[in-house]
């Protein structure tokens, strides 16, 4: 979002080295107990502890060591992963541009891809507090789809996040550009306030999300709100079409979360406290599955801060490291641009995955409703055809009964009368005419 920061391209340099070294050696992976390398537990007083209580203890807590250091190097092991993918790059890029809403949805339970309520165009928002880095990641997504490192950036991004504005409004990005397969949408920096960020995302999620939308706030002083209100008169638009949210993507700040992570400060507990809060509400899962994480400013920090940063997300927020939490760095190589495919890979399978499905009953009653309206319109024609039938043979015996009498008919009476007949939309049958001829009267 506008409050992203833009860092020195030295980190970029930082960052090709430490991709290509070898990965460190689990000797290097945090540990917070003291034992041999087997994982035995020391008693610090009285040596080791063989009650049964403390075998207890100590079994309990090897595990949860073991389990620890296993996700630790398999943290650690989907870089080189992603490292030798990355030979693949174009092909896993070809997937995402040739997809469509609905084209990865799942075909269970007998249902089909038309009993869905499949939208135009799949829509994934962005939310994450200030600074997250949001813009950027909306800028380096359609650079990588549109094979351009060059292009300008789509989305406004700030020097400073102590000076800079932020993002105000929301924002709509078609990916890649003029497609309508896809969109993300930026949004402003959560707010410090959990309530005030519940209002909003109830609203966004519940109604959808409008294109130039302005985000306000109650919190906001004065002055802002006067600036956002002469930025609201500037941009006057037409309403725009609200697109309802199929996915959410939460981007976080890689470097403050690792300075939560290693500070006792009380404001960086609330901080905590407002993306736990924020990442488990309901609103912004789809039945099980919650949101992805996107981890940025990774390029500021060595390989192992970025693995702890994973793993500590992961325990926070209680997704899997090496699948759900993507780390995106400040850099161009195929590496991250292999990871920005998997994630928004993972994104839009997830959206086809939890598609709302069309209302049965009332589907089974539009389509016995459109059967009896068929009845109805075949009946009427066959009951205007019998009128009309009927009205042929009245005139038939019409001049009939003329020529037995001797009488000629008029001529131009009879054709205004079928001249009559053919404009007139409704039928008139003048049936006392019809008795006097058949009770023999003359007619002219």
């Amino acid at each position: 979002m506008g409050g992203d920061r833009i860092f020195s391209p030295i980190s970029a340099t930082e960052e090709g080295s430490s991709s290509e070294q070898d990965f460190p050696h689990e000797s290097v992976i945090p540990s917070f107990s003291s034992g041999d390398e087997n994982g035995s537990v020391i008693n610090g007083e009285s040596g080791l502890d063989f009650s049964p209580a403390g075998r207890q203890i100590s079994l309990s807590f090897e595990a949860a060591e073991r389990q620890r250091r296993k996700v630790y190097l398999e943290v650690f092991r989907s870089y080189e992963e992603l490292r030798h993918r990355s030979e693949r790059l174009e092909e896993a890029k070809s997937k995402i541009l040739s997809y469509t809403p609905g084209s990865w949805i799942e075909k269970v339970a007998g249902i089909d891809l038309t009993d869905y309520n499949v939208p135009k165009t799949t829509t994934l928002l962005l939310i994450g507090p200030k600074g997250s880095g949001k813009s950027s990641l909306v800028n380096k997504i359609s650079r990588v789809l549109e094979d351009d490192e060059f292009a300008s950036d789509r989305a406004q991004v700030s020097y400073d996040i102590s000076t800079g504005d932020g993002t105000y409004f929301l924002h709509e990005y078609l990916i890649p550009r003029g497609s309508g397969s896809f969109c993300l949408y930026d949004s402003r920096g959560l707010s410090d306030d959990s309530l005030e960020n519940l209002k909003i995302l109830n609203r966004w999620m519940t109604k959808g999300v409008h294109h130039g939308e302005l985000v306000k706030r109650k919190s906001d002083c004065s002055s802002l709100k006067g600036q956002l209100k002469c930025k609201a008169q500037k941009s006057t638009c037409n309403p725009t079409q609200a697109r309802k949210i199929n996915f959410v993507i939460f981007v976080v700040n890689g470097l403050s979360v690792l300075e939560l992570m290693d500070g006792d400060d009380e404001t960086k507990k609330s901080y905590t406290d407002m993306i736990v809060t924020t990442f488990n509400n309901p609103l912004l899962s789809f039945k099980d599955d919650k949101p992805v994480i996107v981890v940025t400013h990774g390029d500021l920090l060595s390989l192992c801060d970025r693995v702890r940063v994973r793993v500590h997300l992961g325990k926070l927020l209680g997704v899997p490291p090496t699948r759900q939490i993507f780390d995106i760095p400040e850099s161009n190589d195929s590496v991250v641009a292999l990871t920005i495919v998997d994630m928004l890979r993972y994104s839009l399978e997830h959206a086809d995955r939890n598609l709302p499905g069309k209302d049965r009953l009332s589907n089974k009653m539009y389509r016995s409703s459109l059967q009896y309206l068929l009845l109805l319109l075949v009946l009427g024609i066959a009951i205007v055809y019998q009128i009309r039938g009927a009205d042929f043979r009245c005139h038939s015996s019409e001049i009939h009964l003329d020529e037995a009498t001797g009488s000629i008919p008029n001529k131009r009476k009879v054709s205004e009368r079928a001249d009559f007949h053919s404009h007139l939309p409704e039928i008139h049958f003048d049936w006392r005419a019809t008795r006097h001829l058949w009770l023999g009267s003359d007619v002219e």
